[in-house]
């Protein structure tokens, strides 16, 4: 791996921190030598310290964003082949309008929650073309979208579910927002204030809270959106605070989004791999697939500002991505009885055997994972691997059906990570 493909080193299983790896002589002056923009400010939550914080640093870093640039140019595959793929979708049309609403519902009555989750994929789209081929009108198409909905949106409500928006919509939009900064007449600070405002109560109060329920009632996706959207929102606006309770909570946390509840068990040796049993795989593979690709998005983001949560614990995600791949593949995984409490008394119940449905599911989530794991490390992963090479070229938002669950991931991951 070459500086130009990663513009600083990560730490590795816990080790040297983000804030201190970045304040390092040598890793300030390779991200600066790779192009990206450093900020230091404070935090903008009281008391936290000082952190410095590595642009654009979300999804896509420096590296990967020259990296599809070059490729594409070069007509090189399977990049173009993700590339054609974003640029025939529909939301990455430079003539998309925006359709801002002052408040969102998900979940009751009166619910709204697509108009915003398919003006986020278009902002998304069109940023990512303007990266990747420098185009204009996609770049203002990106913004008008921004700032249309900063100028608007005050309140994201419902029943319970206006935390899954708060979360998956949350650290989508930052990460639109990430690619666009810095660009003529976006109001990154009106937006970082619609962040602030109106996400991260809801994802702070369900991570505190889990709405009033057992611990362990939320499945691992509720957690893991909540967790993306603080991480994001943390490193959008350099607020250290939020970005260390994002990944205190990976190592850490009660719920069923940390490491160790996300994936419980871990068998050693399995036709020769070590796999990790997930956490929603006797629920149905839809939501397993889900968490998966939103743990991937979380390790990414952390990884582009120095941190390795995709090595934490002894591969453990690596692990439990192998699994989740393995059965999805068609092949046999052991499964351990998986208890928990639910509702408000934590009543037990149990999963007794994988589920079987949903089984095969594709989701745009595995590209971003072989690309770490079989790339940057070098590791053998068959089961991760053949995932990836069965779902490409991987799309995004409007790709996979018009449901919410065709826009939980934000896609196109053969052009941004294909190895």
């Amino acid at each position: 791996m070459s500086r130009r493909e990663h513009p600083h080193t990560p730490a590795r299983h816990g080790g040297l921190s983000r804030r201190g790896l970045l304040k390092t002589a040598g890793g300030l002056t390779a991200a600066l030598a790779a192009g990206a923009t450093v900020a230091a400010t404070n935090s903008s939550t009281a008391g936290a310290a000082p952190a410095t914080f590595t642009h654009p640093g979300m999804l896509h870093a420096y590296g990967e964003l020259n990296r599809a640039k070059v490729r594409v140019a070069a007509g090189s595959e399977p990049w173009l082949s993700g590339w054609n793929r974003l640029t025939a979708n529909s939301h990455a049309a430079s003539s998309w309008t925006p359709n801002p609403q002052a408040t969102i519902i998900r979940g009751g009555t009166g619910q709204n929650y697509g108009i915003l989750y398919n003006d986020i994929h278009a902002a998304y789209q069109n940023a990512l073309r303007w990266k990747v081929a420098g185009t204009a009108a996609n770049g203002d198409c990106a913004v008008r979208i921004l700032n249309a909905w900063s100028a608007t949106l005050t309140t994201v409500t419902g029943n319970a579910d206006r935390f899954l928006a708060a979360g998956l919509y949350g650290y989508q939009f930052a990460n639109a927002a990430e690619l666009m900064r810095g660009y003529g007449g976006f109001d990154l600070d009106r937006f970082k204030k619609m962040m602030l405002d109106v996400f991260y109560p809801l994802n702070n109060q369900f991570l505190a809270g889990h709405n009033d329920a057992c611990i362990t009632n939320y499945w691992a996706n509720w957690d893991l959106c909540t967790m993306n959207s603080i991480l994001a929102i943390g490193i959008l606006c350099d607020d250290a605070a939020k970005y260390d309770q994002a990944v205190n909570y990976f190592k850490n946390g009660a719920g069923n989004g940390s490491i160790r509840h996300a994936v419980p068990f871990v068998y050693d040796n399995v036709d020769g791999y070590a796999l990790g049993q997930w956490q929603e795989s006797g629920r149905d593979q839809g939501h397993t697939t889900l968490g998966v690709g939103l743990m991937g998005a979380f390790c990414e983001m952390a990884w582009s500002q120095g941190d390795d949560l995709y090595g934490y614990d002894a591969n453990r995600f690596m692990k439990g991505a192998q699994y989740v791949a393995k059965y999805n593949l068609g092949q046999d995984v052991p499964f351990t009885t998986y208890t928990w409490g639910s509702g408000q008394n934590c009543a037990q119940q149990s999963h007794t055997v994988i589920s079987s449905s949903g089984r095969g599911q594709l989701r745009p989530a595995w590209d971003i994972l072989y690309y770490h794991y079989g790339r940057r490390r070098g590791l053998d992963v068959p089961y991760i691997k053949a995932m990836a090479e069965s779902a490409r070229p991987e799309g995004g938002g409007g790709d996979y059906g018009s449901a919410s669950g065709g826009y939980d991931q934000l896609g196109f991951g053969t052009l941004m990570y294909a190895k």
